[in-house]
This record gives structure tokens, C-alpha cells and sequence, in this order.
């Protein structure tokens, strides 16, 4: 077999190991993205812990076949960008906000679809993931439920306590 063959199929390996290490795998249409928009966006993705890459559309759809998902055929043209991150929501959200932070990549970084717990998500999907708030804004969220009738009571109490009769 050829060098490039075999170097094609260990690109293949490497897509199939980020795959199945990522909670969730964006596709995004980048267009005229200049380098400096690109390197702000790949710090932002690195600090989230996520991968923002490049590879070859065949050989993300040969990965993607090998694992047997073949809903991202329709997706997998033009210039498609892949981001690998660990959790669901803080790959769409950074796009989102990036977007939105800077209204001229609106139309240079645009989400395709998504790979999410081994489900295909649409574009709309992705929308709706950007959304959502982190896992630890989540948990923030619930203890501060948790803890405010438990507060309440308290302060209760304590006007209870310091009423004089």
C-alpha cells in the first residue's frame, strides 16, 4: 500500500479517537475567516478544553462510517470545520457567543449539525444547546434552590426569636 494511503487511514484512527473521547463533536461552515478570527477562536475552544480542527470531509465521513453513523453525509461538504469537546453545550455556546460578540463571523462561522451523546442534532439543535447553560451554572442554580427555604425558615426563626412580648 501507498504512504498516503497509509497515512490517510491513520488520520481516519485519529478522527474515530476524538470522536468517541468527545461528549460532543460540532460541524461548522467556516468561510473567508481571517487568521486572526481563526487563532481568537481556537484560544476561546482551548480554554473551554475543546479542539477546534480542520481535516478532509471524506475522511471525517470514512470516520464516521467505521463508527457506524452515517446521518453527517449531507453536512460533509464545503469547508467544514470540527470542534471535539468534552461536554454537550460549551462548543455551540462558544460559536454562539462568538457570533454574537462579533456580529461580522455571523456569516464566516456557521454550525452545520452536531454529534451529541451518539445522536445526530441539526443546525436548530445546535441552537438550542448554545443555549443551555453550563454544567456548573446548573448546579449553582440548584443549590441556590436547594438552600433558600432553608434560609428562609431560618430567617423566620430568627424574627421569631427576636420579637418581644
Amino acid at each position: 500500500m501507498s504512504a498516503n494511503f497509509e497515512a490517510k487511514k491513520e488520520v481516519v484512527e485519529e478522527i474515530k479517537a476524538k470522536i468517541n473521547e468527545s461528549k460532543s463533536v460540532i460541524l461548522a461552515t467556516y468561510d473567508r475567516l481571517t487568521v486572526a478570527e481563526v487563532t481568537q477562536l481556537r484560544g476561546k475552544f482551548r480554554d473551554a478544553s475543546c479542539e477546534y480542527k480542520v481535516y478532509k470531509n471524506t475522511l471525517v465521513r470514512k470516520a464516521f462510517e467505521e463508527l457506524g453513523v452515517t446521518a453527517f453525509d449531507a453536512d460533509l461538504n464545503g469547508a467544514t470545520a470540527f470542534v471535539f469537546c468534552p461536554d454537550e453545550t460549551s462548543g455551540c455556546a462558544i460559536i454562539a457567543k462568538a457570533v454574537k460578540e462579533t456580529p461580522a463571523l455571523a456569516d464566516k462561522i456557521v454550525p452545520k449539525s452536531a454529534y451529541v451523546g451518539g445522536a445526530y442534532v441539526d443546525a436548530e439543535g445546535v441552537k438550542k444547546l448554545a443555549a443551555i447553560p453550563s454544567r456548573e451554572v446548573l448546579l449553582a442554580k440548584m443549590v441556590g434552590c436547594l438552600q433558600a427555604p432553608i434560609a428562609n425558615l431560618a430567617y423566620v426563626m430568627n424574627a421569631i426569636a427576636g420579637q418581644k412580648s
